[in-house]
């Protein structure tokens, strides 16, 4: 017998050949349609901007809801997982802050070592693949962001924040997941999923006294640029980006809030989950937008989803994935919403899942326990439902909690000298929130609830100290959230631009009630929404301090929060060298302690400042809650319209 044996050099050769010839055969059959590539479905789901809503529960008004809450999108995480073979769920931040079960796990009962944060209680249950850091996250500080998500059974990822010398990652910045999955044949594979988290530089203005000199923050394209190729490099089969940051309609600078254009665009990305803006894409709101695709749910081609706020929608990317000669490709995609809340026929449209209420019993225990707590007293009731239109006692009581804490500050040093001012906004006000998210306080007991109500954030007092034209530009600032009136138009005209933010809307009021100002909406808006100069106009007029024009030269202490002082909201002149007083007092805290010595919160308060000029034969017409029909009465400046059936109504201001 000749030959070799099997083993041999010769017989692996020709093993060799007939396995390439059959490898080239499957190729030829594969391109004539006799054997497919392996294809893949996998279900991508997110939530985001949770803000502590972890159950359907409103705090503030202390009953359910059916239009918020994690419980409920757990539901539809369930359902949708139970679709699809294959799927991951992230979240992408702003979680561990935003309502009182919040701040009672953060401030009141502090989290002790080895505590697990109810947050995390029900997000390792849901097992959650990985999540990114939002920038609400930094309100309470790094030593309890970092004990807090200590406590999560999953990677926690932020790839541009840094450590105060620049050079190291302060968290994880990015993971690589491998995950086994079915094709549509039934077999199994294994995928290796690239994850990367970012947030928005902008935490260095809006938490400064918790970051200043512990961080520094790095442009979220860039070093999208850098991590999504070394990904790739790793073997990465597919690449995620978790970006908390919104979409925006123009090319913005670097180091800009909202990238989610920009991000898009950076090479390799395959699924881009978004956040921060509290908004739905895809979504109407988007049609205009470049680069949308609102029947794919694609950003410049590539498939992206944010999902509003508060659990009230799941975001969901499906991706069908190709193994094209050992690489994973995506070669069809569609992202969608699923929302918890009928908007238009105002019905739920999912039960609750139980599971958050049974795990977290306890803290919401404790946290009704300490919001029905009591510390004043009103005679009338405290509403936000007209706080964007005429002068509000809700947002006055505030201004006016400031303003005493600011003098007591200043008192005995050189800034006692300089007149004061004091600045806030309506944070309750409808619109994107849902038209039950307004402050309605009644007349009565004042507990720790309504607090939180008239001041939803764990902002600290900052003074800063500006002259009298940088004054009225903050203002002019504030007064583009209006539309312009055109005297000549129609004779029913909308006057609140909607896309303005209502926590921008910056009313002020003088100590001794010195301070009065119009404004007059026929003209532009001075500035963009970016604090650029839009036009040579101003809306501010017959600004006045104690009966005087306002001097553009003279100087004042101006009383606000930690976010408007550090540049929050792009308002011109403001920034850290403007900040005179670095409080470390929350405002919230110092409205209580206000609230509680004032035999009651409407008496002996600060007058109304300002007010919106008529226009002759337009009426000034706008939305809100239908829930401010009930507190129209007498001596107020609006007039009901018509109720329009969706939860909201619309009003007038009266002549």
């Amino acid at each position: 017998m000749s030959g070799r044996r099997p083993g041999t050099v010769g017989w692996r050769v020709k093993c060799r050949r007939a396995a390439l010839a059959l490898g080239g055969l499957t190729l030829a059959l594969s391109a004539a349609g006799g054997v497919h590539a392996a294809e893949v479905r996998l279900r991508v789901m997110q939530t985001s901007d949770i803000h502590m809503n972890l159950l359907n529960y409103d705090y503030y008004q202390d009953r359910p809801s059916q239009e918020f809450g994690l419980a409920k999108t757990i539901t539809l995480i369930h359902q949708a997982r139970a679709e699809v073979p294959n799927s991951l769920l992230f979240d992408n931040g702003d979680l561990l802050q935003g309502n009182p079960l919040g701040d009672l796990v953060a401030r009141v009962h502090p989290l002790k070592a080895g505590d697990v944060h109810p947050a995390y209680k029900v997000l390792n249950l849901l097992k959650v693949d990985a999540a990114n850091i939002g920038n609400h996250e930094f309100n309470y500080g790094l030593p309890f962001l970092r004990q807090a998500i200590a406590g999560a059974n999953f990677p926690y990822l932020n790839a541009n924040v840094m450590e105060a010398d620049g050079r190291r990652h302060a968290f994880v910045p990015s993971v690589m997941l491998e995950r086994e999955v079915t094709d549509e044949q039934g077999r199994p594979h294994t995928l290796k999923i690239g994850v990367m988290g970012l947030t928005p530089p902008q935490i260095l203005e809006w938490d400064r006294q918790n970051l200043a000199g512990r961080v520094q923050v790095r442009d979220m394209v860039e070093v999208a640029r850098e991590t999504v190729p070394a990904l790739r490099r790793q073997g990465a089969d597919l690449v995620v980006i978790i970006a908390h940051t919104g979409i925006e309609k123009t090319e913005l600078p670097r180091l800009s809030e909202n990238m989610a254009a920009q991000l898009a665009r950076v090479p390799g990305v395959d699924a881009l989950l978004l956040g921060h803006a509290h908004t739905e894409f895809p979504g109407p709101g988007f049609a205009a937008y470049p680069g949308a695709d609102l029947d794919k749910g694609r950003l410049f081609g590539v498939p992206s989803v944010m999902p509003g706020r508060w659990g009230d929608h799941l975001g969901i990317i499906d991706l069908r994935l190709s193994d094209q000669g050992g690489r994973w490709r995506v070669i069809d995609s569609r992202a969608s919403l699923r929302p918890i809340f009928d908007r238009t026929r105002r019905q739920p449209l999912v039960d609750a899942d139980p599971m958050p209420a049974t795990v977290i019993a306890a803290e919401h225990q404790a946290t009704l326990d300490h919001v029905r707590s009591q510390v004043a007293h009103t005679d009338t009731p405290i509403h936000s439902y007209f706080g964007q239109t005429v002068d509000s006692l809700a947002v006055r009581l505030v201004a006016q909690a400031q303003l005493r804490y600011a003098q007591r500050a200043v008192q005995g040093t050189a800034l006692a000298q300089w007149p004061m001012l004091s600045a806030a906004a309506p944070f309750k006000s409808g619109g994107r929130q849902g038209w039950t998210q307004y402050t309605d306080i009644p007349a009565g007991p004042i507990a720790i609830k309504h607090v939180a109500d008239l001041y939803v954030y764990p902002n600290t007092i900052k003074v800063v100290k500006l002259t009298g034209a940088q004054v009225r530009d903050w203002l002019e600032m504030s007064a583009g959230q209006f539309r312009r009136i055109d005297p000549a138009g129609p004779a029913k005209q909308a006057l609140l631009d909607t896309t303005y933010p209502g926590f921008n809307f910056d009313m002020m009021w003088g100590a001794d009630d010195g301070l009065r100002y119009e404004l007059d909406l026929t003209q532009p808006a001075r500035f963009d929404k970016d604090g650029r100069q839009a036009a040579d106009s101003h809306r501010v007029v017959n600004l006045s301090w104690r009966g005087q024009p306002l001097d553009d030269q003279a100087e004042f202490l101006v009383v606000t929060n930690n976010y408007r002082a550090y540049g929050g909201g792009h308002f011109p002149a403001l920034g850290a060298d403007k900040v005179v007083v670095d409080a470390p007092d929350e405002t919230r805290e110092a409205l209580a302690r206000d609230l509680a010595s004032q035999p009651s919160a409407d008496k002996g308060g600060l007058a109304p400042s300002w007010k919106i000029r008529p226009v002759s034969g337009v009426k000034l017409q706008f939305l809100s809650g239908a829930g401010a029909i009930a507190r129209l009465g007498p001596g107020t400046p609006v007039r009901l319209v018509r109720e329009n059936g969706d939860g909201s109504a619309l009003f007038e201001l009266a002549d």
